[in-house]
């Protein structure tokens, strides 16, 4: 059995933590929160040792694995410290605010030769997966994506320092499912402002944006995003000659001609993906990591040069 260790108790990790609960290769073993509350009864629910300091988790406990659910600002070296001790890392999105900091994060994971997987989710769909077998002798000639949800309350989410906006936090997930399309991007030009929420206390990220981008292929991309809406929508759509394919939510839908057909998911995404991770760490075969560091690090990219973009007024190009 694998011995896994969790950073961060509260919002994403509890699904991570439910999910590996119930795989039969893995013993939780460790959990570390800075809230006591949390951490007391995450430790208590699994089993598991509860500490408030990583550095001594990481020293106390022989980890295999350990899973990075901290918020976008809380990353420290979390991941290079656990590198250096040879254990493998899977670190919820955005993997960080600072590019130079990420980079050298990719560096240093690189060097110790851990597994990393990241947490973007969608890349596990059944549909997705549908897909993206479906275009692979087909040109892409755009690609539109879309975020359009409702505000989030946790206090650090509002704050541009903390979690980079929705577009870096949140909706990541779709540019993400647009890049792992379409492939890389090399020109973001963006507009976002703070519209229809002024009346949120501590409030001072976009509550609207919109986002072109230019792959290296040569198609073209648009993104909205906004958390104006009392409900969730989300997805991607995909243009082509004499064909469209669209992810809307979990479902897919292809047109071709006059006919339209229609995919449902039958999968829970997050459990493929820890699933597919802990098999990847047991197996040592990378490949079932759909969504590696070095993936999110691409992602990251263009989502920090979209709010450099609106902040500048000047399309940014990717080197």
């Amino acid at each position: 059995m694998l011995r896994v260790g969790m950073v961060g108790a509260g919002g994403i990790a509890s699904t991570h933590l439910h999910h590996l609960n119930l795989n039969e290769q893995v013993e939780l073993v460790a959990v570390c929160d800075i809230n006591e509350d949390v951490l007391s009864a995450k430790a208590t629910e699994y089993g598991a040792a509860p500490y408030r300091d990583v550095e001594k988790m990481l020293d106390k406990e022989k980890l295999d694995v350990l899973f990075v659910c901290v918020p976008p600002f809380a990353h420290g070296t979390i991941e290079e410290e656990a590198a250096a001790r040879g254990i493998h890392l899977f670190v919820e999105k955005p993997v960080g605010l600072d590019m130079n900091t990420v980079k050298q994060k990719a560096k240093a994971i690189e060097a110790s030769g851990v597994l990393a997987g990241t947490g973007y989710c969608l890349r596990y769909l059944d549909t997705v997966q549908r897909l993206k077998e479906y275009i692979i002798d087909k040109t892409v000639a755009m690609v539109r994506g879309y975020y359009l949800t409702m505000f989030v309350s946790t206090p650090w989410w509002r704050d541009m320092s903390k979690s980079g906006g929705q577009l870096v936090e949140q909706a990541t997930h779709i540019v993400d499912l647009m890049r792992y399309f379409a492939g890389d991007v090399e020109k973001v030009s963006a507009d976002m402002a703070l519209c229809a929420m002024h009346d949120v206390e501590g409030l001072n990220i976009p509550d609207v944006g919109s986002v072109n981008v230019v792959f290296t292929s040569g198609a073209i991309g648009h993104m909205a995003t906004s958390f104006t809406q009392p409900d969730h929508r989300s997805g991607v759509e995909i243009l082509g000659r004499d064909f469209r394919a669209v992810i809307d939510g979990t479902t897919l839908s292809i047109a071709e001609g006059d006919c339209t057909t229609t995919y449902r998911s039958s999968v829970d995404f997050y459990k493929e993906q820890d699933d597919a991770f802990i098999e990847a760490v047991k197996t040592g075969n990378p490949s079932l990591i759909l969504a590696p560091f070095k993936e999110a690090v691409k992602t990251l990219q263009i989502t920090l040069a979209a709010n450099e973009s609106a902040k500048s007024g000047s399309s940014v190009w990717l080197r």
